[in-house]
């Protein structure tokens, strides 16, 4: 009885402790696919998606966080500050809106890789 005890507590332990590392600190810099919105609803921010500001939707960093992000295949960059949750398609790191897309030159194809980094 004492052991099953034991392996409780330790495995109790090893579950609160990993549990405290930071989400966002393994997503701070990322590679994959993204795509762009441009709808007018709320954002999980709260406030009203604007497809003319440079914005984007992550899944774990924080809201306000301003990123660099790089379109793969041409080089072009631009600085977008999250304020909403997604994408929800597998391998998709980002969904942008429209500006932020079109400053990337990534309309009219939908999706492209893209490189990102925390600058913010």
């Amino acid at each position: 009885m004492k052991n099953i005890c034991r392996s409780v507590i330790a495995a109790a332990t090893i579950a609160a402790c990993s549990t405290i590392l930071p989400v966002e600190g393994f997503a701070a810099n990322g590679c994959g696919g993204a795509s762009w919105y441009a709808l007018r609803s709320k954002t999980a921010s709260g406030e009203r998606m604007n497809p003319t500001i440079n914005t984007a939707a992550h899944r774990s960093l924080a809201f306000g966080t301003k990123l660099k992000v790089t379109n793969r295949k041409n080089g072009r960059t631009v600085v977008v500050r999250v304020n909403d949750r997604g994408p929800f398609i597998r391998g998709r790191v980002l969904d942008l809106s429209r500006a932020a897309a079109q400053n990337i030159g990534m309309v009219s194809s939908g999706t492209a890789k893209v490189c990102y980094e925390v600058i913010g």
